[in-house]
């Protein structure tokens, strides 16, 4: 269905949010595996858990695209997204690809804390491919977004990944996207939300991801994107 005239548009701040917290993460994940003692399996299987969290975070993420908003830029955006799309396409593809060879190393660290270096050389493989992606989907689909796609319809892929999320991870999941995130960001997320969840997700989220961090990182306030290079 074509927008209306009237009809509010996407807020793409929030993809921008989320795409920070990507950066920060897959960034930092290829320290903490060489970091980690050879032959530490406790360790290991720290850093493993979440390793595994924030690829489950992304590939959501990623399978709302291709489900909800790649087949409405297809139908709406003539030559741009006949331009566009085929690339987001190929990147993810090259972004599962990536993934699936860093989770195939990363099981048998998980169990041996052996290969270390080999494992974090897998996640640069990825995070490199992840960071091109993110790149130009702000610069080319986004634009496209918030021209094109209702903000009903842009709710549609929150509402897609809160589906798809463990119900225990998604305090986490929010709280790892807060941590850099604007607060009037934040709070147009949650602007439909209930009341008890606008209340309580902001705080329980940042505990959650403090938490988290202290075990993964070391420390509840883990480097900001601003810092690494």
């Amino acid at each position: 269905m074509t927008p209306t005239v009237n009809e509010p548009m996407a807020d793409v701040r929030d993809m921008r949010m989320a795409h920070a917290a990507f950066r920060r993460e897959f960034r930092l994940l290829p320290q903490l595996i060489r970091d980690a003692v050879p032959g530490d399996v406790q360790r290991a299987a720290v850093v493993a858990a979440h390793a595994e969290f924030i690829c489950r975070v992304l590939e959501t993420h990623h399978e709302g695209e291709d489900l909800l908003l790649w087949p409405k830029l297809l139908r709406r955006c003539g030559e741009d997204a006949a331009f566009i799309v085929p690339i987001m396409e190929e990147q993810h593809q090259a972004i599962d690809q990536a993934h699936a060879e860093a989770s195939r190393l990363l099981s048998g660290w998980r169990r041996t804390g052996r290969g270390g270096e080999e494992l974090a050389r897998a996640f640069e493989v990825l995070l490199s491919a992840l960071l091109e992606h993110m790149a130009t989907e702000e610069k080319h689909v986004l634009p496209l977004a918030e021209k094109h796609v209702t903000a009903a319809e842009w709710r549609e892929l929150g509402e897609h990944g809160l589906a798809k999320t463990p119900k225990w991870d998604v305090p986490l999941t929010f709280g790892m996207a807060m941590y850099e995130g604007d607060p009037a960001v934040i709070k147009a997320v949650l602007a439909h939300a209930p009341l008890p969840v606008r209340l309580l997700v902001p705080v329980i989220g940042r505990r959650r991801y403090a938490a988290h961090a202290r075990q993964v990182h070391g420390t509840s306030r883990p480097a900001r994107l601003g810092t690494l290079g």
